[in-house]
């Protein structure tokens, strides 16, 4: 296990105590108030990685809402296909908890893809393209949002979402074969995710190369 993923490793162990840690605002308000103030104020230098592939750059009309970070794993089976009799790890869900820069929890990631906010509301949505930025990490994104919650809150008008500067997550090299069947394995991945929004007048800001 190299260094960065021994980092994933120990903060894996710990998320049962991010899980406690709520954000405050400055005025007193929740995870939700948090998230309105950083949308008034962000813009696409703070938040994006550099060298975001153009084919995942969102439609012209959405701008940046939201950035957090996710730190958990990538939960897999060893398991046939209907395509392939010979067993392979497949990808079940991500089981992340989603954090502000500060550290402070605010959400969790999980089987869908969904994202949920302590505020109760959630977004779920589809694969629209895929980069491989890092041949030893997982897939950076751009996902389409399908379905949202009924409750108000940070994702309730959620549009797309891109998922960026990955770190670990790859399904592992060996251990799955005929006598593995039905194994689970559990590999720990960190990625930040960019929420955004539909924005119909003025400037928008986005992640992606032109």
């Amino acid at each position: 296990m190299n260094m960065k993923n021994q980092k994933i490793a120990l903060v894996v162990a710990g998320l049962g105590a991010f899980a406690v840690m709520g954000c405050t605002s400055a005025v007193g308000g929740t995870d939700g108030s948090v998230a309105a103030e950083d949308e008034a104020t962000i813009t696409a230098e703070e938040v994006c990685p550099a060298g975001v592939p153009a084919t995942l750059k969102p439609a012209a009309d959405q701008t940046i809402k939201t950035k957090l970070n996710a730190v958990g794993v990538q939960v897999y089976v060893c398991t046939p296909t209907a395509a392939n009799s010979t067993p392979s790890w497949q990808l079940v869900n991500p089981q992340a908890n989603l954090m502000k820069d500060s550290g402070c929890f605010v959400g969790t990631h999980f089987i869908g893809p969904t994202w949920q906010g302590n505020d109760g509301s959630s977004v779920s949505g589809a694969k629209v393209a895929g980069a491989t930025v890092d041949a030893t990490a997982i897939p950076w994104l751009l996902i389409n949002a399908t379905a949202h919650s009924t409750e108000a809150g940070m994702f309730d008008d959620v549009t797309t979402i891109q998922r960026v500067a990955t770190v670990g997550g790859l399904a592992p090299a060996t251990g799955c074969d005929a006598t593995t069947v039905g194994t689970i394995n559990q590999s720990p991945y960190s990625a930040e995710y960019v929420f955004y929004k539909t924005k119909t007048k003025g400037k928008v800001q986005q992640c992606g190369g032109s």
